[in-house]
């Protein structure tokens, strides 16, 4: 027992001072131990080495989209469109009990001042600038904050109430313009960025995704629109709706808000759409289209020998007295299949051809008027003006 603790003493001092030795080289010699694990094959007692990255080397890429909103925003402008309201003047009765059971008395009218908040997009080096009719309706005087701090008055160059698109001109020098690509394509999934000026906060950034494509918000129109989850809020219409890579790809118009117990939908007007109004704008001031004068509606499965809804052609439901397509002789419940030679697939595809059409244009109408087919010949009169149904937010 005595030689085992004494060998056990033995092994103990001889421990001790090599640690000390140990601590000592450390000290004095850095890395020296890492240097002979090295020599002699051994790891680093498991523990797991991070590798400094390699000077110069790249970082690997953030997922952001700031780059796509510096190359967007400063074409994004801020728009105040003041205007005078009339309202009706009421005078009170002092006593509380006459003015409970009688209430106010009209004195004449009053007039105020009233401001609208909204959003525009820088289109051209020359000034002009696109936003939503309904943000500059019935303005006085509109004023303009670009993105640098600048302020512009604006002065309305023409409007259309059928895509609620506005052309603006200011004068400016140095205007940073939106990128545009000469023509867009859009698939449900992709992710966009809506920037404008919601509840007058300036510069706001928005993300989501195109929900679908090729929406149309009233039976009657012929424009469809960009449906997206980017939050859209009031101030936001005419705002910019980008790619993420800062193209412009739709002008922010409308949302369905929480009145209608609806959330993350909201509409945009796709660019190309955006840029024919333009164009025809600043040309004469308004915006021209194409129109036959009838209401139509989706063929219905008893109207084309059992087939489903979706059946190609529309089917008349009204007539406009006097409009081209009574002219011609066409009936309610008429089905047309093929304008200008070519077939009518549903309501959607026969708004957009007829709008395209040139007002004073001769086409030749083909259908069936039960079972029997017809063909007439009708001049394209110009489409009327369209009073949007006040049923959206923007």
């Amino acid at each position: 027992m005595k030689h085992a603790a004494g060998l056990l003493a033995f092994v103990a001092r001889f421990a001790v001072l090599g640690l000390a030795l140990a601590f000592v080289v450390g000290l004095l010699w850095p890395g020296t131990g890492e240097r002979l694990r090295q020599r002699f094959g051994l790891d680093a007692g498991g523990v797991a080495q991070v590798a400094a990255p390699a000077p110069g080397a790249a970082a690997a890429p953030t997922l952001s989209y700031a780059d796509a909103v510096a190359r967007a925003a400063p074409s994004v402008v801020n728009i105040y469109a003041n205007k005078t309201v009339t309202e009706q003047a009421l005078r009170m009765y002092t006593d509380p009990w006459m003015q409970q059971v009688f209430g106010g008395v009209p004195v004449g009218s009053v007039k105020r001042k009233e401001q609208s908040l909204g959003s525009g997009v820088i289109v051209s080096a020359d000034g002009y600038v696109l936003t939503n009719n309904h943000v500059i309706a019935n303005a006085d005087d509109i004023q303009v904050l670009l993105y640098d701090g600048r302020v512009a008055k604006a002065t309305l160059v023409g409007a259309d109430p059928e895509t609620d698109l506005a052309v603006l001109k200011i004068d400016a020098g140095n205007l940073p313009v939106a990128h545009i690509l000469p023509h867009t394509t859009l698939r449900p999934g992709d992710v966009v960025l809506a920037i404008g000026n919601p509840f007058g906060l300036n510069q706001t950034v928005t993300m989501g995704i195109v929900s679908a494509i090729g929406r149309q918000l009233s039976s009657s129109s012929p424009e469809d629109f960009i449906q997206t989850d980017a939050a859209i809020n009031l101030g936001n219409s005419g705002g910019a709706l980008v790619d993420a890579h800062g193209n412009l790809v739709g002008i922010n118009t409308l949302l369905i808000g929480k009145a209608a117990n609806a959330e993350g939908i909201g509409f945009a007007i796709p660019v190309d759409s955006a840029k024919k109004v333009l164009d025809q704008i600043i040309d004469t001031g308004h915006v021209v289209r194409g129109w036959l004068g009838t209401d139509y509606t989706f063929v219905p499965v008893a109207a084309n020998g059992g087939l489903p809804a979706a059946a190609r052609g529309v089917m008349v439901a009204d007539v406009y007295p006097g409009g081209p397509a009574a002219l011609a002789g066409i009936q309610p419940r008429d089905i047309l299949l093929s304008i200008g030679g070519q077939d009518i697939t549903d309501p959607s595809d026969l708004r957009k051809r007829e709008a395209a059409l040139k007002p004073g244009s001769k086409v030749e109408v083909s259908g069936l008027r039960n079972g029997v087919p017809f063909h007439v010949d009708l001049t394209i009169a110009q489409r009327p003006s369209q009073l949007d149904d006040g049923s959206l937010d923007g």
